[in-house]
């Protein structure tokens, strides 16, 4: 039966005569939903490293701007897709949003096959891309109702670890199938040498960027039919209280996306330079309006039992824990999803091009650097490494408690980040910056796994000092805020290498590194912490 109207798993008899088994078919289901929703989400990290070197018609900003946008896009509908589930049920909430990526998988292959396509038609590719971003929130909260809370540490370091991997899968995939004509299209021709994983391509090559897109579909299609056919709504007080029918669940979830899309598309007017926005308003004014207005939204347009749901839900905005641990969470899942969107497009900034002085003693970073290392070809380790140790980050918090993990990560970040402040600086100030790679790749890998055991640990600390109600909200709305690290990161990038000081990015995200340290003691590890390392 799709529902269940039954469910205690912290019942030890009924979790291994029943719950286990209903809940490990619905985490394996739920973790390639969630691996593609991640890939659709970050994509143009690659695609835009990719339109560069083929040339399209647009600045380094603007496609920075590109990552951004679906950066607050997906952030923004995180926040609807935190009460998806006790609204809507599992099933139709993860069967649903996943069907959606097929939207911007489909558009944006069109738009690649041309690049006369104007600017804002990739802009609402970006935005729409954002869907795979809000997946998070719901699959998290989801997957935190069918395991009891001593297993809830792996069980979503799983989830959201192997969820994860979809960032490493989209940049190993989308380089590869952008070598073959495998969907038809017209190729275009490579402007600047590129790269897959298994070495460079040359300028010259043919390619078929508009793959990026369609690829996708080969896994979508199967996807959302099993997930259909095999996962689970669990009707309960406590999870989803009243369901109805899947047609009403999922006109529920189009008109909760809807505010955000609202929202997050007047923020994007407000922010974006013209002729696509205003440009009225900076991205530290943007953002939190964003996040307040789509938050006062969903409460005051609503009506009826549905809006009487979001109010209950809404109680975890009265917790002190909601807010400490969305600050914690951003510091760990917000850079990790952050350098994942703009690690490959900053690398072959910085790497890709020499940086000498000009006439005027201006350094100048236009040339083609013949020795610089593809971006496409290494892009892919750092967002792997962080994927791949979060189930392991969880597993640990396990046993030790999460709190001191993230203690220990947090310390890790920042001197990870300052060693890559450094050579990033080097780099972007030498006319050979390729001699800088290494340390400067190593020491962003270690920032990249510090970041994911953070995940794992954080989330083992909300699953622990949430009660069983606002725990899968609780989950859903510190995701949904560390999400805009996928925007602000980038933008950031883009900002300060526009700046010629990438440097000052990364010193900024130190200093917010350190505010979580202690943070994190405060609340969860001193004498007399609220809770004592959950």
């Amino acid at each position: 039966m799709a529902n269940i109207t039954e469910w205690d798993v912290e019942n030890t008899k009924f979790w291994d005569n029943t719950g286990k088994a209903i809940a490990r078919r619905n985490l394996w289901i739920s973790i390639p939903c969630l691996l593609c929703g991640f890939a659709v989400w970050m994509y143009w990290g690659v695609i835009t490293v990719q339109m560069l070197n083929l040339g399209f018609p647009f600045t380094q900003a603007q496609l920075f701007t590109l990552t951004s946008i679906a950066g607050l896009s997906g952030a923004t509908f995180r926040i609807p897709s935190t009460f998806l589930i006790r609204i809507a049920g599992g099933r139709n909430s993860v069967v649903y949003t996943t069907a959606l990526l097929m939207l911007p998988a489909i558009g944006t292959g069109i738009a690649l096959q041309d690049k006369d396509t104007p600017l804002w038609v990739f802009q609402l590719m970006a935005l729409l891309c954002g869907f795979g971003g809000g997946n998070f929130a719901s699959s998290m909260s989801n997957i935190s109702f069918f395991y009891p809370k001593r297993l809830q540490g792996t069980a979503l370091g799983l989830n959201a670890g192997l969820g994860n991997f979809g960032v490493t899968t989209m940049q190993i995939l989308v380089p590869l199938v952008m070598t073959a004509g495998i969907f038809g299209g017209e190729s275009m021709t490579l402007v600047n040498s590129s790269g897959t994983l298994i070495g460079k391509i040359a300028a010259g090559t043919e390619t078929y960027i508009h793959n990026a897109g369609y690829v996708w579909l080969v896994l979508l299609i199967p996807l959302v039919i099993v997930g259909w056919l095999r996962m689970n709504n669990i009707i309960t007080a406590s999870i989803t209280p009243t369901l109805g029918n899947p047609i009403q669940a999922m006109l529920k979830i189009t008109g909760l996306l809807a505010v955000a899309f609202l929202t997050g598309g007047i923020g994007l007017y407000l922010l974006l330079p013209p002729p696509t926005g205003s440009g009225l308003l900076n991205k530290w004014i943007v953002l939190p309006l964003v996040i307040a207005a789509t938050v006062l939204l969903l409460r005051y347009l609503t009506t009826g039992a549905l809006q009487q749901n979001l109010i209950r839900q809404y109680k975890i905005f009265n917790n002190k824990h909601t807010w400490a641990m969305t600050v914690i969470y951003t510091m760990t899942f917000g850079s990790f999803i952050g350098y994942s969107s703009a690690f490959p497009l900053a690398m072959q900034v910085i790497f890709g091009y020499t940086h000498v002085a000009g006439p005027d003693g201006v350094l100048v970073h236009t040339a083609i650097n013949p020795n610089g290392p593809s971006a496409l070809m290494y892009s892919w380790i750092g967002p792997f490494v962080g994927a791949l140790i979060r189930p392991v980050g969880g597993w640990i918090a396990d046993k030790i408690g999460g709190a001191k993990v993230t203690q220990w990560v947090s310390i890790v970040m920042v001197i990870s980040a300052l060693g890559v402040s450094y050579y990033m600086s080097a780099a972007y100030q030498s006319a050979t910056p390729e001699e800088f790679f290494w340390p400067y790749f190593v020491l962003f890998v270690i920032l990249f796994a510090a970041s994911g055991v953070g995940n794992g640990s954080t989330f083992r600390t909300i699953a622990v000092v949430f009660d069983k109600e606002q725990a899968g909200p609780a989950l859903g709305w510190t995701s949904a805020v560390a999400a805009y690290g996928a925007f602000i990161i980038p933008i950031v990038f883009g900002e300060q290498i526009n700046a010629r000081t990438p440097e000052y990015a990364l010193y900024g995200f130190v200093a917010f590194y350190l505010i979580c340290l202690i943070l994190n003691w405060w609340f969860y590890l001193r004498a007399n912490a609220y809770v004592k390392n959950p």
